[in-house]
């Protein structure tokens, strides 16, 4: 615990990042600033980065006066947090009349102290799958040589190598390449949501870009066999996932994920077969279930229906079939995970908690996967039309809360092998 709140942190525009003494740093929650717990801090992780917000000017508390105020020395900064680890509050900032809209990234409070950068923050996962010092570039490539040669007409692979491992150094196609944990499995060209904030397509009107390009390509089951097979049969704790960032919605593909699955299990029983959907067709879970599915992660920016709908945008489904979908699962005794965006603000109001609550108690869920939401805290309240978000509790109480009335939920951040789905295994499987 820290003994005092650390320093606010300014950009002078050029990249470079200074500390200012003068005044403590505070979070951001919905649309207000508060200052922060200090038990709430941790060491800024290994794998965080340090962004500089243009246009904004960072709010802190005056060191003499304790009045809240705005840092004019340069540009507000917030930080990355790396996969694994959950923000508590958001970087606080009062924003320009002419400030760009920020790019789809998580921007987490952050602060100076002894030397050391701070977050307020928690590891919410033992799991070690997305850590940088886990990552070999040497061994990316020489495993895209090697599997590229093996499968030279394979274009999921090519994909995954081309774009995804070499081009975004997507942490789930870096593993693939180096022979280990989860194999990513993109399978759809098209979705039927239309969300704010898709990392792999924005219409050309709007003010930001998507992080990467979308897979342009619908993918043959002999295709996605012959690659997961041999990940199936030869990976520590493998699992291999439909639906990934670079893609549209795989449900939309259910009948090639289907004649995969019947394919791989003739092959090999090792590992699992997991999907990440919007879960907006539980017939077609239902027939993948049938086929052999262990797992689902459906992704909720919120448990309310007001706020998933203007968000996701959905094309011909309901936020009811999400959750008939995670039943659908539960009832083959398969493994459910909801993809949850952590927005500090909106996803600890009250009404949010007895929301998620419903959601667990209804579906019988067994995973949170407590997700940093990536996106312009403002834009994204902006186009949701929210104002006053509510009473909240803080995310960290938040998840005190839920862990507490239903302890058999596990949190975490990634996708569990079978191994820990069936509970022999020890936490920290992927040391």
């Amino acid at each position: 615990m820290l003994k005092q709140t650390p320093y606010i942190l300014y950009s002078d525009g050029k990249g470079n990042i200074f500390e200012d003494t003068s005044m403590h740093v505070v979070g951001r929650s919905g649309w207000d600033a508060f200052p922060i717990d200090p038990e709430e801090w941790i060491e800024l992780p290994e794998g965080g980065n340090l962004y500089e917000l243009p246009g904004r000017r960072g709010i802190g508390i005056d060191a003499a006066s304790g009045e809240m105020g705005l840092c004019d020395k340069g540009w507000a900064v917030a930080a990355f947090i790396p996969p694994a680890h959950t923000g508590f509050y958001l970087a606080a900032y009062e924003t320009m009349p002419d400030a760009p809209t920020l790019p789809l990234f998580c921007y987490t409070a952050v602060g100076w102290l002894d030397g050391k950068f701070y977050v307020p923050a928690t590891r919410i996962e033992a799991d070690i799958r997305q850590e940088c010092a886990g990552f070999d570039a040497k061994k990316v490539k020489q495993g895209v040589k090697q599997l590229m040669d093996a499968y030279p007409h394979n274009r999921l692979v090519k994909h995954l190598a081309e774009n995804c491992a070499l081009t975004y150094e997507c942490p789930a196609a870096r593993n693939y390449f180096m022979g280990r944990w989860e194999c990513p499995i993109p399978s759809s060209p098209a979705c039927n949501a239309n969300c704010v904030g898709c990392i792999s397509f924005q219409p050309e009107d709007e003010t930001i870009v998507s992080t990467q390009d979308r897979l342009r390509f619908k993918p043959t089951a002999e295709e996605i066999v012959e690659y997961t097979v041999p990940h199936l049969e030869t990976a520590p704790f493998p699992i291999v996932s439909f639906g990934q960032g670079c893609e549209g919605e795989p449900l939309l593909m259910w009948e090639t994920i289907r004649e995969s699955i019947l394919e791989i299990r003739k092959h090999t029983p090792k590992g699992s077969i997991n999907i990440n959907t919007n879960g907006s067709k539980p017939d077609a879970v239902r027939a993948l279930c049938e086929a052999g599915l262990n797992s689902i992660r459906v992704s909720l920016n919120s448990a309310q229906e007001k706020y998933y709908t203007p968000y996701y945008r959905p094309n011909n489904y309901k936020f009811e079939d999400i959750i008939e979908s995670l039943k659908v699962v539960r009832e083959f005794n398969g493994w459910t995970s909801i993809n949850y965006f952590v927005f500090p603000g909106m996803t600890d109001t009250e009404e949010e908690y007895e929301a998620l609550r419903t959601l667990i108690r209804e579906t019988g869920l067994n995973m949170i996967q407590w997700r940093n939401f990536n996106i312009d805290p403002d834009w994204y309240l902006g186009k949701l039309g929210i104002t006053e978000p509510g009473p909240c509790m803080g995310i960290k109480q938040l998840q005190e809360m839920i862990h507490e009335e239903f302890p058999d939920v596990k949190f975490g951040y990634f996708n569990p092998p079978i191994e820990r789905i069936k509970g022999d295994y020890m936490a920290d499987f992927a040391h």
